[in-house]
């Protein structure tokens, strides 16, 4: 089975375009969550994930826009927040609102977290993977860093698709990850997209102006 892998796409629907122009045929798609927060299609964001039927675990900015509460955010991510919430639509934010914090897919050979496995919101950096972090799945999804890497272990694999709408690797083209679980093998993939567009896009909305340059550094 051929499975894409997406996370963090944080309403740039420019890069989610991108991403989905790129991705060769696979079987299914899964996220890691953070569909929404910093960038300014949230809404049509929401519904490619929503339509396509992908099956999708709660970020940390979903949460906070279902809940109506952005305190523990900077500046520019309370923005982003904020922003998210006069944008979206009751039905678009319950369903941010259902979405859990782990799920499983594919007969549980793939488990699905945001952050890490016990706390949703703790960052898993490249340097903290290991085989402890996985339980009875032969593949964990892991996304909140923005940072695409991968492990394979004996006992399965460890992997960040890294972030389609922000990279924070160093590199700005936006991020995704092909997982084969017949072979047990990731493929890292990375795609171009007009990041001019989301910039003017970013003003035109009145969100903070870092939101968009950013994403021209990858950080």
């Amino acid at each position: 089975m051929q499975v894409g892998v997406i996370s963090d796409i944080h309403a740039n629907r420019v890069a989610l375009d991108a991403v989905v122009e790129d991705m060769p045929s696979v079987d299914r798609v899964v996220c890691a969550g953070d569909v929404v927060g910093y960038n300014p299609w949230p809404g049509e964001c929401v519904d490619r994930v929503r339509e396509r039927g992908v099956p999708t675990v709660m970020g940390n900015h979903d949460r906070a826009v279902a809940s109506g509460t952005a305190f523990a955010f900077n500046s520019m991510a309370g923005a982003g927040v904020e922003y998210t919430c006069e944008e979206l639509d009751d039905e678009q934010i319950d369903w941010l609102g259902s979405l859990p914090d782990e799920r499983t897919a594919f007969d549980a050979q793939v488990k699905i977290v945001h952050g890490h496995p016990d706390d949703p919101d703790r960052y898993t950096y490249p340097d903290l993977f290991g085989p402890e972090l996985l339980d009875e799945e032969d593949a964990l999804v892991l996304g909140h860093t923005h940072v695409q890497y991968h492990e394979t272990y004996d006992e399965g694999i460890v992997m960040n698709p890294g972030s389609v709408g922000q990279p924070r690797d160093g590199d700005p083209r936006a991020a995704y990850a092909l997982l084969d679980l017949d072979a047990m093998e990731v493929e890292e993939r990375r795609v171009g997209y007009e990041i001019q567009r989301v910039e003017r896009a970013v003003d035109e909305a009145g969100l903070p102006e870092e939101i968009g340059t950013r994403l021209r550094k990858g950080r």
